[in-house]
């Protein structure tokens, strides 16, 4: 069987996450420690004690990469994997980078947190704003958001599946947005408990800032080859992996896209590794003739094992 892996992004994080498989896996903890050594703060702690914290982007960012990190580790001493592509979504990209060995992990977390920061400190507080809007057409929402842009600045950032996109921008422009969809026919425009307006020009500064620490860090090309957000397509060499992760913050996520290219290049199923289910779920809203699972626990690590041992 042909699959991919890939790694969910910001979003899919809960309190105590990877609690079970934590009990059974000391690679979790080292992870963690390792991770929370990188930015000198103590990222279990967090994601285990402050909900608040947690939700953080620079907090976040890292603690995501880390759970991604420690639960592909576990499915790789677990059985040889030869996956044919890997991606993840926003951050989950980076978790792909790592795992694909483009990126040392060490450096990864210093990279994402200080992404966090620079994302967190790029609109005042309180001023950005993303919604999810469900059963519209993309065209449909490219379009209101266009109107909406009246208002401010309002842009479709995540092309998530179809009848599934978020919308980031100003906060005035992006409910103004919200309402012309509502009038359009969208089942639902749901405004989303975040603060910083991810994938939107107004992260365009943290991306010019962002590129000093992308270029300071040491990149790997590698053999297995990892889907990017912004073109929904792989990179040829380490400057094009780089161009694209700075653009990555500010351009929209093709998250749809992505799928359907693993799709076309043969792969039958996509494992998503990390916390939540999210990607999973999308998968079947792509394209249902692609099976999904996601590695959440012992349980789900077992059933994903055999299903591709089996294939």
């Amino acid at each position: 069987m042909k699959y991919s892996i890939v790694f969910p992004g910001q979003g899919s994080q809960s309190l105590g996450m990877l609690s079970d498989l934590n009990q059974n896996f000391s690679v979790v903890r080292e992870t963690f420690q390792e991770a929370s050594d990188a930015v000198s703060v103590d990222l279990w702690k967090i994601m285990n004690e402050d909900q608040e914290a947690l939700n953080l982007t620079e907090n976040t960012q890292p603690i995501m990469l880390a759970a991604g990190f420690a639960t592909y580790k576990i499915l790789s001493e677990e059985m040889s994997l030869s996956p044919s592509s890997m991606a993840g979504h926003s951050l989950g990209e980076y978790t792909a980078l790592v795992a694909s060995n483009s990126l040392n992990f060490f450096d990864a977390i210093r990279l994402v947190r200080n992404r966090g920061k620079l994302m967190q400190s790029a609109v005042p507080k309180g001023s950005g704003s993303m919604a999810a809007i469900l059963g519209l057409d993309d065209r449909v929402i490219l379009e209101e958001c266009n109107k909406a842009s009246q208002k401010g600045i309002v842009e479709a950032v995540n092309f998530n599946s179809p009848g599934q996109v978020v919308i980031a921008g100003e906060k005035e422009a992006v409910a103004y947005a919200c309402d012309l969809l509502k009038e359009a026919g969208a089942k639902r425009a749901l405004v989303l408990p975040v603060s910083v307006p991810s994938h939107c020009s107004l992260m365009k500064d943290a991306a010019n800032e962002f590129k000093h620490s992308v270029d300071n860090i040491e990149w790997r090309m590698n053999d297995l080859k990892v889907i990017h957000n912004v073109d929904a397509d792989y990179s040829n060499n380490i400057e094009e992996i780089k161009s694209k992760l700075v653009e990555q913050l500010y351009k929209p996520v093709l998250w749809t896209s992505s799928v359907i290219k693993m799709k076309e290049s043969g792969v039958e199923k996509l494992i998503e590794v990390g916390p939540g289910k999210v990607l999973s779920g999308l998968t079947r809203r792509i394209d249902k003739s692609l099976s999904a699972s996601a590695i959440i626990d012992v349980n789900s690590l077992k059933s994903t094992i055999e299903e591709i041992s089996n294939a």
